[in-house]
């Protein structure tokens, strides 16, 4: 089998191409939920903080040596990337827990059994009559 056939296989593979819809659909709701929290949540915080704006807290450490810039420490954006990973994280929760949910369902219903074929309907009908032969 040469690489490109090999490739090719793998790459076609029904789980490869759902991990990579998978990543592509995260990436987007991640955007959306970095989105609420950067534009909906943190500006709510911050008003019921008094105004106080996480993103913008920082910390100057003065430069050692001549020359150099200034570090800064934004341990606000810090803040706020760790609460956007908490709300993505429990969004995911939450839709999974969904999903698992759903499955169980489906899972839990017995499937109706199957109505016998014409062949097992005859061959009962002869076995009752033999039954009632005997008698």
């Amino acid at each position: 089998m040469s690489l490109i056939s090999e490739f090719k296989e793998f790459a076609v593979k029904g789980n490869v191409i759902d991990l990579a819809v998978g990543v592509v659909i995260g990436a987007a709701f991640g955007k959306i939920v970095s989105s609420a929290v950067a534009d909906v949540i943190m500006p709510s915080v911050g008003l019921l903080m008094g105004g106080i704006d996480l993103t913008g807290l920082s910390v100057t450490v003065p430069a050692v040596m001549e020359g150099q810039k200034p570090a800064v420490l934004k341990y606000g954006v810090f803040a706020q990337t760790i609460i956007d990973f908490t709300l993505i994280a429990f969004a995911i929760f939450m839709l999974v827990k969904g999903v698992n949910k759903l499955k169980r369902k489906q899972e839990e219903a017995p499937a109706a059994p199957p109505e016998p074929s014409a062949e097992e309907k005859l061959l009962t009908e002869i076995r009752d009559l033999l039954k009632a032969q005997q008698r």
